[in-house]
């Protein structure tokens, strides 16, 4: 790490999704590992999944950089705080490159490239084309001034000849920093729009990651690749710190774990820690009680549809979870943990903690949301909760209420990046140290 400038750093994109830029992103982070590297790995936008598998590449948490969800202004101190310590910085970008919310770059690839003035490597599908590479590539290379694209990686080239015509045609266009061939065997599987959760297929998750690193350490010129990611100039922001409140007693606050609540931001964790919290996880599927003391629950996101038999299946975390509602402790849910608070799910018995059911549908709801007084997040589902709010909503989306408030519950369908209101972290805490002393 460059002592007061920030870490070396690069970002992954490509022109449209399904391009291979997370096949590339993790192959990268794990062969720049494998050559004794300290590699910070970070992703753009608001997926989950994609931070797990660049945990298992690198050794370190995945980190999200969401300028719609926590603001332009926490996008590089979010990095450094990540990157402390690190070699490199490999940021994973979102669909295109300039592809953002609505007709816009917000929230895009190039949006947080520009913000971290960090150079860009598209990764081209070149499957289907050959001299017409160099036309793609100069266009997004010509399209915003601002943005550095650094050079390209060249995927699902089908033979010598192909990539000799592909090299070619960008000579004097772009350099090319690596070349990867037709290889079936480095696809990982999908669910909805993303990869299947590292949780969901450990140890298999670990052989993917393996294989992605020796395909890249052999296919990318990693000198070229570290060369360009440490031609990126200092950064004057501060890295970000979670604040710290100092607490007679730490309360515990159980985290929701395992396959069936695997979206979570790292930050937050950290933020309740720095709040006061004794944090400890959970899995609903396996632990059958609530750690010892708990006074608050966090129930992140995840599919907990795939495993609503073994959810259901578990009644004594599931009335340890209705005990610590009915005693008003500190509940924080949102998607997965609003199905797991209803009553049911697609018919079987979750916590009832909620006067709601969820079911599966075949309809997606995918995009970010801004609430009547300003909160903005991401929902990523196909279920619904009936009805849709309680008698008190937890927000108001484009003037419906949505989500359920009741004692010390807050259960929404609605994501939200903690560290873009840190605030939420000390109010949560506030909530579980009165539960601590009143018991």
């Amino acid at each position: 790490m460059r002592v007061g400038g920030g870490p070396a750093r690069l970002v992954v994109a490509a022109p449209s999704s399904g391009a291979g830029k997370t096949t590339v992103a993790i192959g990268l982070m794990a062969a720049l590992r494998a050559r004794g590297l300290e590699v910070s790995p970070h992703k753009v936008g608001p997926d989950y999944i994609d931070p797990g598998y660049h945990a298992l590449a690198t050794g370190r948490p995945g980190r999200n950089l969401d300028p719609v969800m926590v603001g332009e202004g926490l996008v590089a101190p979010l990095l450094l705080h990540g990157a402390r310590g690190a070699d490199v910085a490999v940021v994973e970008g979102v669909m295109g490159l300039y592809d953002g919310r609505a007709a816009s770059d917000e929230g895009s690839t190039a949006h947080v490239a520009r913000l971290l003035d960090a150079p860009v490597v598209l990764v081209v599908d070149a499957a289907s084309q050959s001299r017409s590479v160099a036309a793609l590539v100069q266009g997004f290379a010509r399209f915003d001034a601002r943005v550095r694209l650094g050079g390209v990686v060249l995927n699902r080239v089908g033979s010598d000849r192909h990539e000799a015509l592909l090299r070619e045609a960008l000579d004097g266009v772009a350099p090319v920093l690596g070349v990867l061939r037709r290889d079936e065997a480095v696809v990982t599987p999908s669910r909805h729009l993303g990869l299947v959760p590292v949780a969901e297929r450990a140890p298999d998750a670990v052989a993917t990651v393996r294989r992605l690193g020796e395909v890249c350490a052999r296919s990318l010129d990693l000198d070229a690749l570290l060369a360009l990611a440490r031609s990126a100039p200092s950064l004057t922001a501060t890295a970000w710190e979670p604040p710290s409140v100092e607490r007679a007693s730490r309360p515990r606050v159980a985290v929701a774990g395992g396959a069936a609540f695997t979206f979570s931001y790292a930050e937050t964790t950290e933020l309740l820690h720095a709040a006061g919290a004794d944090v400890v996880v959970v899995d609903p599927m396996r632990d059958d009680r609530l750690p010892e003391g708990t006074a608050g629950l966090v129930l992140g996101g995840g599919f907990p549809e795939v495993y609503a038999a073994q959810l259901s299946a578990n009644a004594g975390l599931r009335a340890d979870v209705r005990r610590l509602a009915g005693i008003g402790g500190a509940i924080s849910a949102e998607c997965a943990g609003l199905l797991y608070l209803c009553e049911e799910l697609d018919g079987l018995p979750m916590c009832g903690v909620l006067p709601a059911a969820g079911r599966m549908t075949e309809l997606l709801t995918l995009g970010y949301r801004t609430t009547a007084d300003g909160v903005t997040g991401h929902e990523f589902h196909r279920t619904v909760v009936e009805p849709r709010a309680g008698a008190r909503a937890a927000y108001e989306l484009d003037g419906v209420p949505e989500g359920f408030v009741q004692d010390g519950v807050h259960a929404s369908y609605l994501h939200v990046h903690w560290a873009g209101r840190p605030k939420l972290a000390a109010a949560f805490v506030d909530r579980a140290a009165r539960v601590l002393v009143a018991a």
